[in-house]
């Protein structure tokens, strides 16, 4: 499976959950994420994330496992991606210090999630805020089987988010991880 996803900073993210509400139910959720590499930092050096995510939602927690190989797409960042849901993610965390992989960074994602269809294809929209980042983000994605398909589906979301009042300039595929390691170098100097 590939993620075919877009992401974006949002200037006025009032106007874009007014307009996410009118599609689906907005769910609040707090995203605790944890990404590991080796100790020469292998997996990044080669475009690669391995993630446990712990979820606290109104109603539940739940984590998942999460694989993401190298790009496929460089201008959107898409990459293929492998997830599990873990009952036990602690017992997960052993297992990957013991297999040799250190914590590289972990950082809290505070995110509203919209799950909707669009001609037959599922699709999530989150808007974002790292505390550690400033401002909010707007990320749209799907899933596709093969990569012959990731075009038409980025442009399936890059529709739906203009749609949302996203503009051009406001595309990014800035990192995460990168964007909270800048700011901790920063704030260490």
């Amino acid at each position: 499976m590939i993620e075919a996803e877009l992401k974006a900073r949002v200037r006025d993210p009032e106007h874009v959950m007014r307009q996410l509400e009118q599609r689906a139910e907005g769910r609040h959720e707090v995203y605790r994420d944890t990404y590991y590499d080796d100790p020469a930092g292998n997996l990044s050096a080669h475009d690669k994330e391995l993630r446990v995510r712990t979820i606290h939602g109104p109603d539940s927690t739940r984590s998942v496992l999460t694989y993401k190989g190298a790009r496929v797409d460089p201008v959107s960042g898409s990459k293929p991606e492998h997830e599990t849901r873990v009952d036990a993610p602690d017992a997960v965390h052993a297992m990957l210090h013991g297999l040799g992989y250190v914590p590289a960074i972990v950082f809290q994602k505070r995110c509203r999630n919209y799950e909707f269809s669009l001609h037959g294809r599922s699709l999530l929209a989150t808007l974002v805020q790292v505390p550690e980042i400033e401002g909010n983000f707007l990320e749209v994605e799907t899933m596709v089987q093969e990569e012959k398909e990731l075009s038409a589906a980025l442009e399936e979301v890059r529709s739906v988010m203009i749609e949302l009042g996203i503009r051009k300039e406001d595309f990014t595929t800035e990192l995460y991880t990168d964007a909270v390691a800048a700011g901790r170098s920063l704030d260490q100097s």
